[in-house]
């Protein structure tokens, strides 16, 4: 396995070789997190039962620990958590966990600013603030046991966000603190030090005016939230901006105005300027990003924020690198020369001259030289200083990785909050806050690209009687987006065809075909798969021509590839110069891969999924072990795209591929309890079924069409459905799809009452599957007919039934249908008064369920474990189970379930005096079963409800 480094400081995350690796259900995620907040520390048994179960531990906990401690070191590695006599520790290299690296940064800050290392300390602290993604362990519950841990990391944090912006100031970065500092108070507007250290920031930088604003706010701020004034160290500052004078401006400068609503960025412009400032030698920073990202936004507010770093002045120049005619260097080396005082008579004819004149005049000077929209690196080398302390900022669409030594900084869109934040500077801020939700429209069709946000902001602003819905409206298609977005001389459109325009014949085909395949990454293979080749080389293209945008890699190690929504808009605009043929063929392509994949995943599932399957696709795909090596893991990846292929393959008329891509995510829909995009995806493949004509897909999908009903309690529809699957697979002379479709059916009758027709349906499908020598399939019917029995209170039929179920389950290695065979069996045992051999069987049936992600089927499990405590004296833990497994299963829309425990809680209620939350439980359980026309049960829960009086 490759080397592992694991992340707390945020989401928790376990990486191998750079790829995320999967850790299971949330009860192995909550014991790995524990330890790594002690790397190589024992933590003690009791402690780590206490945080897995904080309300009540389960018998069975010490051994679930086991189970789940067994499942992290399959997944890590063997020796990654250590067995102690006590206890549990995880061995782990300090520089491969961001709490011991963060800790090491911190310390080493410190004592570099004490050394009087100013730039060094702040570079370690930009590394060790920069290790955070979020709150400690942001994704699993909170635990007591992690609060002394976390209440010191995030202090620690804070006073070093503090001793960065202190120490920014000082380094003659006042602008770039600033920025910083507002983002800072918008997360915490009471914190008196970032306040202070905002007023002298923009006082440093000449702001006076803004600075006394922002004592004037942060007074206000106080007082409005605690009642208090400012203390004296905020005081001190307002007293010191006040008597003080600005800094005086240097002798030459050339850039263009800072502008005024530049947002954002704080992280990409405290790099850049502490790049230009950090030493003596020549710096240079090369800035690249798509279209319309802010890249010459970013150089100028940068240049404007160290030019107390060169007194000796700032140059710009335009190199028009996306004209037709981009600037010659010898013609800029003029141009510098003469800005320089260097006479026109003594400026030599040749470049190298001129560039060997341009470097002995900078020798010893101090200048900054920004160099907007470059071309490619060879328009940049001629003018680049040799000596000295001066520094260079260059932009450009293309990568400039040529340019060695300098600083690379690839510029993506703006974050929610900043893009928000632009838009109300150019709209106007109240018209943002009064219409939040077509703010946000606006923003998400904009895609947050800078230049997108801007010219929607200024066409609001030019139109101040529309309310922001109007321009969301007109956004709202893609195919008008463009035509939208242009206000005056900008223009999305203009700006992307201008990097469009300069990309070669195979790289421009390629970005074509992308914009047809809808939203959402791809896998690198879906760019080969596109234009029928190896598509390395026009990726490569495409990304340096930031064109196309890597943004990170999957499960199976591939990287995956997305367009920006307006990029792709330009390329469906586009894909009419690809002949309708071709593009049919590049869309079959993909597909192809699609549904190759997705049933080689489909076959290689961890558990085993109770419907029909249709034989895979004879051709091959190179690299599909690999790539689904981990099935779930691979599906959880591709969740987003597969649905998009089923979709991409409807609207394609590409019907087969459609239906068959949603049969096979049934198995992992199911499994993860994704029913909404389940649904979805099988009424897209069953029109397309029905619109090619092919009867054994329409049966395929028709029965996990009428599961779906039965999880939905819409036993009608449910029974219909199965009915039509059986009599299309009796069409087509399947006896193993004619034999899952009688168990639907026999299921419904069995969830109805009707016990006898279920069994009659039952044995029938049980007999097709012996003669079909199908074991898995007949583990699950044996567990469907025990179930009956026991419905009927034939106690020694159903023990006879789900032993047989648990038996073949465990002889074929089925986890799932084991963990639900324990748990009908708990239920008999609880039948027959022996709770603790039921309580074994529960723990058992939930560690195996949690452990293969299955929720839905996990809650049902802690629904019996609550009733199995009110049954059986501990009302206590009753409660917690019981309300836990209503919520999830409330969320999965099974009604049944959540009358069932809604009677529950109020049987739970009742038994402990609490007369009025009894009485609403029951009323629920009552008005549930009602709707769903079971009389029996509601008659049981109206009279517990009379007994209440």
């Amino acid at each position: 396995m490759p080397d592992l480094s694991y992340r707390v400081l945020g989401p928790l995350e376990v990486l191998a070789g750079g790829h995320m690796l999967p850790l299971g259900g949330r009860m192995p995620r909550i014991l790995l997190g524990t330890l790594l907040l002690q790397p190589g520390r024992v933590v003690s048994t009791d402690v780590l039962v206490d945080v897995l179960w904080p309300a009540e531990p389960p018998a069975s906990a010490v051994a679930n620990l086991r189970t789940y401690v067994r499942g992290l070191r399959s997944r890590l590695s063997g020796d990654a958590i250590m067995t102690k006599p006590h206890g549990y520790a995880v061995r782990v290299d300090p520089d491969a966990l961001d709490l011991t690296l963060f800790e090491d940064r911190a310390a080493r800050a410190r004592q570099a600013w004490q050394g009087g290392d100013a730039a060094g300390a702040l570079r370690l602290l930009e590394e060790a603030i920069g290790l955070w993604r979020g709150r400690l362990l942001e994704d699993l519950p909170g635990s007591s046991a992690w609060e002394a841990v976390a209440s010191r990391l995030t202090a620690q944090k804070t006073s070093l966000v503090e001793l960065a912006m202190e120490i920014r100031i000082g380094l003659g970065q006042p602008d770039v603190a600033a920025a910083e500092l507002r983002g800072l108070l918008a997360a915490d507007p009471l914190h008196e030090g970032f306040w202070r250290r905002l007023m002298l920031a923009l006082h440093a930088s000449g702001r006076t005016a803004e600075a006394l604003r922002a004592y004037a706010d942060a007074r206000q701020v106080l007082a409005d939230e605690l009642g208090v004034e400012p203390g004296p160290q905020l005081r001190a500052a307002f007293d010191t901006v006040l008597g003080a004078t600005p800094p005086a401006a240097g002798p030459i400068c050339q850039l263009p105005l800072n502008p005024p609503d530049f947002t954002g960025r704080s992280a990409l412009v405290d790099s850049v300027v502490a790049h230009l400032t950090g030493g003596p030698q020549p710096a240079l920073v090369a800035i690249s990003g798509a279209p319309g990202v802010g890249k010459s936004a970013l150089a100028v507010h940068a240049g404007h924020a160290v030019r107390g770093s060169f007194p000796d002045g700032q140059l710009y120049v335009d190199m028009r690198g996306t004209t037709e005619a981009p600037r010659d260097p010898r013609e800029v080396l003029a141009e510098l020369l003469r800005a320089l005082g260097v006479s026109n008579v003594v400026i030599p004819d040749g470049v190298e001259a001129r560039a060997a004149l341009l470097r002995s005049r900078l020798a010893d000077a101090r200048m900054l030289l920004v160099l907007d929209d470059v071309a490619h690196a060879g328009q940049v080398r001629p003018l680049l200083p040799g000596a000295g302390a001066c520094a260079v900022v260059a932009t450009s669409r293309q990568r400039l990785p040529e340019l060695t030594g300098a600083l690379q900084v690839n510029v993506d869109v703006l974050t929610e909050q900043e893009a928000q934040e632009l838009f109300g500077r150019v709209a106007g801020r109240r018209r943002v806050v009064e219409q939040p939700e077509s703010a946000r429209e606006i923003l998400r069709a904009c895609g947050h690209l800078p230049l997108a946000v801007r010219i929607a902001g200024a066409k609001l602003a030019q139109r101040p009687g529309w309310s922001l819905s109007v321009l969301a409206d007109r956004l709202r298609l893609e195919r008008h987006r463009l035509d939208e977005l242009r206000a005056g001389d900008l223009a999305v459109r203009a700006s992307v065809e201008l990097s469009y325009r300069l990309l070669p014949p195979a790289a421009a085909r390629a970005f074509r075909l992308l914009g047809t395949l809808g939203p959402g990454p791809v896998p690198a293979w879906v760019v080969s798969a596109l234009i029928g080749s190896d598509s390395e080389d026009t990726v490569d293209v495409l990304v340096d021509a930031n064109l196309l945008q890597l943004v990170g890699m999957d499960v199976a190690g591939q990287a995956r590839y997305r367009l920006h929504d307006l990029l792709r808009c330009y390329g469906v605009e586009r894909a009419d110069e690809e002949g309708s043929l071709e593009r049919r063929a590049a869309t079959v392509r993909v597909l192809d891969g699609w549904l190759a994949l997705a049933a080689q995943a489909r076959d290689r599932m961890p558990v085993h999924f109770f419907g029909a399957s249709f034989a895979p696709p004879q051709a091959a795909f190179d690299g599909a072990e690999r790539l689904v090596a981990d099935p779930m893991a691979w599906f959880e990846a591709e969740r987003a795209a597969l649905v998009s292929a089923v979709e991409l393959a409807s609207l394609s008329g590409l019907d087969g591929h459609a239906w068959r891509i949603a049969a096979a995510l049934a198995p992992f829909f199911d499994l993860r309890s994704h029913r909404d995009v389940w649904w979805r995806t099988h009424q897209i493949g069953l029109s397309c079924a029905r619109r090619v004509g092919d009867a054994h897909g329409e049966a395929i999908l028709l029965r996990d069409i009428g599961q779906l009903h039965l999880y939905h309690d819409r036993y009608d529809e449910a029974a219909a459905a199965f009915d039509a699957s059986r009599e299309l697979f009796v069409r087509a002379g399947d006896e193993a799809g004619e034999a899952l479709a009688l168990c639907g059916q026999g299921t419904v009758h069995r969830v109805k009452g009707r016990h006898h027709r279920a069994l009659r349906l039952y044995r029938r499908g049980l007999d097709a599957f012996t003669r079909g020598g199908d074991r898995a399939n007949q583990a699950v019917v044996s567990g469907s007919i025990g179930l009956v029995h026991l419905a009927l209170r034939r106690r020694d039929e159903a023990q006879r039934w789900l032993t047989t179920a648990y038996e073949m389950a465990v002889e074929i290695g089925d986890r799932h249908r084991e963990a639900n065979a324990l748990h009908h069996l708990a239920m008999l045992r609880q039948e027959w008064g022996r709770p603790d051999r039921a309580q074994v069987e529960l723990d058992r049936a939930l560690a195996l369920l949690e452990e293969l992600g299955d929720d839905a089927c996990a809650a049902y499990v802690r629904q019996s474990i609550g009733e199995l405590h009110l049954r059986f004296g501990d009302p206590r833990r009753a409660g917690a189970f019981l309300t836990d497994s209503l919520s999830v299963l409330q969320r999965m829309g099974d009604r049944r379930a959540e009358a069932t425990i809604a009677a529950l809680l109020g049987e739970w209620h009742d038994a402990a005096g609490r007369t009025r939350p009894a009485q609403e439980y029951l009323t629920r359980a009552l008005d549930t079963w009602r709707e769903l026309e079971a009389p029996g049960p509601a008659a049981a829960v109206a009279a517990r409800l009379r007994a209440l009086g």
